[in-house]
């Protein structure tokens, strides 16, 4: 009996209909939207509630901690799971959570109720992202995702500073709610051997992506640093600019329209492709570490603007990527389950470490250098693993894909 998203010689792939795509990518967008929204929630943490500046990068690393929690649940449970189950337990966690922030609004119930929200959300948002990378073609799926992004993005950062905090609260119950109306649009499974054969016959590759499992493992380090990077700058950013004496008429516009350049990032990797998914990587990291740290040296008008247009089209350029390797190294999808987790545990890791600098006394300018070099070490992660993979056929006795002669890559795969 086929899944019910599906039926017997529709579609060779269960994943790839429209229905499933559409669910996944608006369940994926719900599931970050407070991680794309930080900088105007933590503002209004600040200015609605008195949260201190410590505070706020607490509460809101709390809730992508959660969403990393989250996550792994759905990691530990996807291959076994009716799938649907886990989005109907995340979105009534999330709700219930998001429905007691707007009752209790001291700093230690709010703090814990976050991490509840972040775990429901992690639940949820992890099965979307399985059912992207479950896809054919995962590197427009994952494309697709970061478009939207762009627009949910700016959409919210215009919105939600408009609100009070109980309005917010009530702006995420209700996104999430729409999650619930369509679960049943959620394949319930991970396909078989048979289905991942023809899957695979449909694709074409320039690398070998049979590798062993430490690889796309390091891969899921590499997205980590990349995220505490991208939490720490993104948590902080607008405080740091309203700190250096930028004008909030200024940071505000600039904040939102820069979420617009998200569909500059999605459109050079579209094009970037013929290079493969190494060497855009390499440039794109290092590049995003040079933006963020050019503001150690002090905020003008000019430079975050910079710095913000960079930075939304550096990271939805190196999350297709990111995305994209794994995905081709995991078809199974346990370990693509896993994105979400590791992302929301970079975005818990990177404002704990920004508000711990910023509580040391050390200031905006340690801050930016610190939350920069993480790109630089995910960029060293990712080096590691292309080394290997364009040596491996050397070590292994292999003809490059290139030669003649070129025999046909030994399947490798980890215990």
């Amino acid at each position: 009996m086929t899944n019910d998203v599906t039926t017997a010689g529709s579609i060779s792939n269960l994943f790839d209909g429209w229905r499933s795509i559409s669910i996944a990518l608006f369940m994926a967008l719900v599931g970050y939207s407070v991680m794309v929204s930080v900088p105007v929630l933590s503002t209004a943490l600040v200015a609605q509630l008195g949260f201190t500046e410590e505070q706020v990068g607490r509460v809101w690393g709390a809730d992508l901690g959660g969403l990393s929690l989250g996550a792994i649940i759905s990691a530990m449970l996807v291959a076994r799971v009716n799938r649907r189950h886990l989005v109907i337990a995340g979105v009534v966690l999330s709700i219930g959570a998001n429905a007691l922030c707007i009752v209790f609004v001291e700093y230690q119930p709010v703090l814990w109720l976050r991490i509840a929200a972040g775990i429901g959300s992690g639940i949820f948002t992890a099965v979307a992202v399985v059912t992207l990378g479950g896809t054919t073609k995962p590197v427009r799926a994952f494309n697709m995702l970061l478009l939207g992004f762009a627009f949910s993005t700016a959409l919210e950062l215009h919105i939600l500073p408009k609100l009070s905090m109980n309005e917010i609260y009530l702006f995420f119950i209700g996104l999430t709610t729409v999650c619930a109306l369509f679960f049943r649009w959620i394949p319930t499974r991970p396909l078989n051997a048979e289905e991942l054969v023809l899957q695979e016959k449909g694709e074409s590759h320039v690398e070998d992506w049979h590798v062993p499992r430490i690889l796309p493992v390091i891969c899921l380090v590499a997205v980590c640093f990349t995220y505490i990077n991208i939490g720490g700058y993104y948590t902080y950013i607008e405080l740091a600019a309203h700190a250096d004496g930028i004008a909030k008429d200024w940071v505000g516009p600039v904040l939102t329209w820069s979420s617009i350049f998200a569909i500059v990032g999605c459109v050079l990797a579209y094009f970037c492709t013929r290079f493969g998914l190494f060497k855009p990587l390499f440039v794109s990291l290092l590049a995003m570490a040079a933006i963020v740290i050019m503001l150690s040296s002090g905020i003008t008008d000019i430079n975050v603007l910079v710095s913000l247009f960079s930075f939304m089209t550096l990271w939805t350029f190196v999350d297709v990527y990111q995305s994209a390797m794994l995905a081709h190294m995991d078809r199974s999808g346990s370990l693509v389950a896993l994105l979400p987790s590791v992302q929301g545990f970079g975005q818990f890791i990177g404002p704990n470490i920004s508000a711990s600098v910023l509580g040391a006394g050390l200031g905006y300018s340690t801050m930016f250098v610190v939350s920069g070099s993480m790109a630089f070490v995910a960029m060293l992660l990712y080096m590691g693993v292309f080394i290997y993979m364009h040596t491996r056929p050397a070590v292994l006795g292999i003809k490059t894909p290139g030669s003649a002669s070129a025999a046909k890559p030994q399947e490798i795969t980890g215990s």
